[in-house]
């Protein structure tokens, strides 16, 4: 067996070779500031890495709208010494993967090697330069920007982007959070080598960064690990906490003209944080609504019963401050106004009645009995640590969500749904609606 391949069939254990039975998380944080979250595992010779910042889209500008996501984007394609070639070569060369994400609040780069000295160290002299010395190239960024705006442009002729953008944009007005993610064509057009250079002086930091580590590796190597990544970024403090996101105090409704053969439907407001206090009663009620697939209210309404949709969702995105709390469904163009009024009736009796104890128990069930299928691989934990050490979560938070699940009552679900839910003050967006197609082209 070839080194490749060793490191192909190591990865695949590593996909699937951990069952959860309690985890001993350990956290701390760097001389530097950076906070991290660390679990010990040496059944395999493989390391997992996450490595986040407070960098993501709603730290971007209107005018600057994109900039956060390219500069996450053009970091590891030029840094230190090396270009985007040498890059990939390097982290080829020792079986290493490296990968990047981006949301709302958070971007950054995960990395999976080989835990032997040599391969990791070489993986993570990579990470480093890319964390630390990115160039930004001009002829790249050019590409980049070229590509960046040809991708919007083919999404905005897509119903779910403009849906999207629109319930966005409804949800959150002025703040940040309405910001799209990928930016726009015409801002990221002017963005240049300075902007990026500037965003990831200002952000890449290392009191504004979270390190998370599962796999073959001790505490002192951890730890000497962590230091190390945050020993090459800048000093200095996080950026300032985002602003707090503002309720909606009425409703409104927005139907965009669209040819698509089904109108696409989003309802919805502001839910929740990720600290929220009632994180589990809204889990296990949301269940329940829209979020337990054929065993929910909503697709049991407006599929099972009335055959308008083939799947109907409901969910909270928790995040830094109030995240979305959505309803969403596509259904027919001419029956979009029943569709609509469905799910509007469906989620007032909901708030009214609340579940029913056998609904309850099935949502508790579930959610409990498919959480250690949640666990069940190293990367699986990392996403896991790398969400509790963004969100400083306590260290336990993984090892009391079965109890806490369990512990929901009913009286749980329904006060905590009818402080966040208000049916009135909540935004509707159509793409599509009963608008003739041939009309929606003109």
């Amino acid at each position: 067996m070839s080194a490749k391949q060793l490191v192909a069939f190591l990865f695949m254990l590593a996909a699937g070779s951990v069952a959860w039975a309690g985890l001993d998380i350990q956290r701390w944080t760097t001389p530097q500031g950076a906070r991290v979250y660390f679990v010990e595992n040496h059944d395999l010779p493989m390391l997992d890495l996450s490595v986040a910042f407070a960098a993501g889209s709603a730290y971007d500008t209107a005018a600057k709208s994109g900039l956060a996501n390219l500069t996450r984007h053009m970091m590891n394609l030029g840094a230190g010494e090396l270009d985007e070639r040498r890059i990939a070569e390097k982290l080829a060369d020792v079986g290493a993967e490296m990968s990047g994400f981006f949301d709302q609040d958070r971007a950054g780069f995960s990395l999976r090697t080989l835990s032997g000295q040599a391969e990791r160290d070489a993986a993570l002299a990579v990470l480093r330069s890319v964390l630390a010395r990115p160039t930004f190239p001009a002829a790249v960024l050019e590409r980049e920007k070229t590509r960046a705006i040809a991708n919007l442009q083919e999404a905005a002729t897509k119903p779910e982007f403009l849906a999207d953008k629109a319930f966005q944009a409804a949800i959150y007005g002025s703040h940040p959070y309405a910001l799209p993610e990928t930016g726009e064509p015409e801002t990221i057009a002017k963005l240049g080598r300075a902007d990026l250079a500037g965003f990831h002086q200002s952000h890449y930091r290392a009191a504004n960064m979270t390190v998370a580590i599962m796999g073959d590796l001790d505490r002192a190597g951890a730890e000497k690990l962590a230091a190390d990544l945050a020993a090459d970024l800048p000093a200095g403090a996080a950026p300032a906490a985002l602003a707090p996101v503002p309720a909606l105090a009425i409703g409104s409704e927005e139907v965009i003209p669209h040819h698509a053969t089904q109108s696409h439907i989003l309802v919805g407001q502001p839910g929740m944080t990720r600290a929220d206090p009632d994180y589990f009663p809204l889990l296990v009620g949301n269940y329940v609504l829209g979020g337990g697939g054929f065993d929910s209210r909503l697709v049991e309404e407006i599929r099972q019963k009335r055959g308008l949709a083939y799947s109907a969702y409901s969910y909270f995105m928790p995040l830094k401050e109030l995240g979305a709390f959505q309803i969403g469904l596509q259904t027919r163009r001419d029956a979009t106004d029943q569709a609509l009024a469905v799910v509007r009736d469906t989620l007032r009796g909901y708030l009214a009645d609340g579940p029913t104890e056998a609904e309850l128990k099935q949502a508790r069930d579930n959610l409990v009995g498919s959480f250690p299928l949640r666990l069940d691989s190293n990367r699986k934990i990392l996403e896991y640590l790398a969400m509790m050490g963004f969100y400083n979560l306590p260290a336990d938070w993984l090892d009391t969500y079965p109890k806490k699940v369990a512990a929901v009552t009913r009286d749980d679900v329904i006060r905590a749904l009818r402080a966040r839910l208000h049916p009135d003050a909540m935004a509707t967006v159509i793409v599509g609606g009963q608008v003739e197609p041939e009309k929606a082209k003109n």
